[in-house]
């Protein structure tokens, strides 16, 4: 039977990446670079000759951005995009907003990095009244206020990920529909942990780069055989 792509991406980068501060639930756009990796993404993807049925994306403008510019390239304005919030990047709590570097040198390096990388490590949540806690966004104004989180670690953004991927993707996937999923890479790193099996001493030491697709490979049972990014 023939074998089942989906495309998975990062976005490509934004003003706050390039600026390294935590980003999480925050909206910054895509930066110039940005716009430009996502450009070579969508001519890599034409090079292998990648069309698709459906776009999942999160609600944030970084992965949406992202998801135009490939369809655009594509020739494929007129696919159906859908948004979901469990595709959003992991919730920073407290961290949104601030400098990694100078974050590392008031609270050390080590500390720094359980805190991006660390699975199940939380960092300090925001206050509900603090005006970057998602309840002020209009983005958030739809859910019920209980889903809408304080701070997450990467165990909690697994959770609503697959949650995501099971109940919007798989039906498609058993379809046989060629989906791009644009989203966030501590969102894709949590996805990819829960689809190889990976450990989490093994998600915590894995990265992802923005603006490169990944081509996860499924058989006609929908259980994944393996990925590889692919670049042009």
């Amino acid at each position: 039977m023939p074998m089942k792509d989906v495309v998975m991406i990062r976005h490509a980068q934004s003003t706050w990446n390039a600026e390294s501060r935590f980003t999480g639930w925050a909206n910054p756009p895509l930066t110039e670079l940005g716009i430009n990796e996502a450009h070579r993404a969508a001519n890599a993807l034409t090079e292998a000759g990648m069309q698709f049925d459906c776009v999942f994306t999160s609600v944030l403008k970084r992965a949406r951005q992202t998801a135009d510019i490939i369809v655009e390239d594509l020739g494929q304005t007129g696919v159906p995009i859908i948004e979901d919030w469990r595709l959003c990047e992991r919730h920073y709590g407290a961290l949104q907003g601030k400098n990694k570097i100078e974050m590392a040198k008031e609270v050390g390096e080590d500390q720094v990095w359980r805190w991006r990388r660390g699975y199940e490590d939380t960092p300090p949540a925001l206050d509900e009244n603090d005006e970057r806690h998602p309840r002020f966004s209009p983005l958030f104004s739809t859910l019920p206020k209980d889903q809408l989180p304080s701070v997450e670690n990467l165990a909690a953004t697994r959770a609503r990920a697959v949650a995501s991927w099971d109940e919007l993707i798989v039906p498609e996937l058993s379809q046989g529909k060629r989906i791009l999923l644009s989203s966030h890479g501590n969102t894709l790193r949590a996805l990819i942990m829960h689809l190889s099996g990976m450990s989490p001493a093994e998600v915590e030491k894995f990265e992802i780069p923005t603006g490169t697709p990944i081509v996860y490979r499924f058989d006609e049972h929908n259980e994944p055989v393996s990925w590889q990014y692919l670049e042009s």
